[in-house]
């Protein structure tokens, strides 16, 4: 790996953990604007130390060596840039399994904000799908059988692998619902300020398990993955707290982040299955995906002014 492609994946990192957690950050700056400046900048500290050195130094780097028990903890940490052939052969082999799993959770991912969750339309299509929101359950209950199906002919494992991608979609979906209903009721609710920035760490170290996952379409080297989502979570952060006033009226990120999920979940799955996509690849779809809807954005922020002006 040259140092030019380890740039690349570090920004398509940072991009993508920005834009998948802009929706978050909305929120929470909403509740911080309800607690006093100093809580504010204990959670820009406490925040970053927890959401950035452990759940996101932390995760990636347990998945790792969860799926590679044999090399170790040190080597699932430093593997990519080991000398060691026979670390590197042993990650390789358990790659399938990590990529299956998290493909299919991005896809199931993309699939529910695809037909369930209220949106900014912003391709011919989405009006018509959301609303046949009904058939979501049996879309991604048949995906999976597909996948499932599929990697049975090669390995059980891989098959089993699968499953655990789709069970952790529906556990993690579960907590995020609640934690959502939760969070827009913290700013009306009687807590103490530091009640509620506990809270907001906790929904934020739920919330960055989409972004890890989706981490391993771009490498699987713990280290990147920790700068390049560390970087994008430190951004939003302080984002959060300065406010995100401006980031509301690009309605159509959000967008851009889920088809960006759905094009990763791809090539997650695709790679599982003995398919090769250079490394380059993902960074490019991600910066090609959100400039579209950025540029969209844009676009209608000015029509709407001109409109308003009219």
């Amino acid at each position: 790996m040259d140092f030019v492609s380890i740039i690349f994946i570090v920004l398509g990192l940072t991009l993508f953990e920005i834009i998948t957690s802009v929706d978050n950050a909305i929120i929470n700056a909403d509740v911080l604007r309800t607690v006093k400046k100093d809580y504010r900048k204990w959670f820009l500290f406490w925040g970053i130390i927890v959401g950035v050195f452990v759940v996101r130094g932390l995760l990636p780097w347990l998945i790792v060596w969860s799926t590679s028990p044999t090399i170790g903890p040190w080597n699932a940490l430093i593997a990519s840039f080991s000398a060691n052939e026979g670390v590197k052969l042993a990650v390789e082999a358990s790659a399938p399994l990590l990529l299956i799993g998290g493909g299919v959770y991005l896809l199931f991912l993309f699939l529910h904000w695809w037909f369930v969750e209220p949106k900014e339309y912003g391709l011919i299509g989405e009006r018509f799908i959301h609303r046949q929101a009904v058939w979501f359950f049996a879309v991604v209950s048949v995906l999976l059988s597909i996948i499932v199906w599929n990697a049975l002919k090669l390995n059980s494992m891989l098959a089993f692998a699968a499953v655990l991608g789709s069970t952790a979609f529906f556990i993690t979906h579960g907590f995020k619902a609640n934690a959502e209903e939760q969070e827009k009721d913290l700013k009306k609710r009687t807590l103490s300020d530091l009640s509620k920035i506990m809270f907001l760490m906790v929904i934020d170290a739920t919330f960055s398990i989409d972004s890890v996952l989706g981490a391993f379409a771009f490498t699987l080297s713990v280290p990147l993955i920790f700068l390049g989502n560390g970087i994008g979570a430190i951004v939003v952060q302080r984002l959060t707290v300065a406010g995100v006033d401006k980031i509301k009226d690009y309605v159509y990120l959000k967008n851009g982040a889920m088809y960006s999920i759905f094009f990763l979940g791809i090539i997650m799955t695709y790679d599982a299955f003995g398919g090769h996509v250079p490394e380059w690849v993902s960074p490019i779809v991600t910066f090609a995906i959100v400039g579209y809807f950025f540029y969209k954005s844009h676009r209608k922020i000015k029509l709407d002014k001109l409109l308003h002006v009219k």
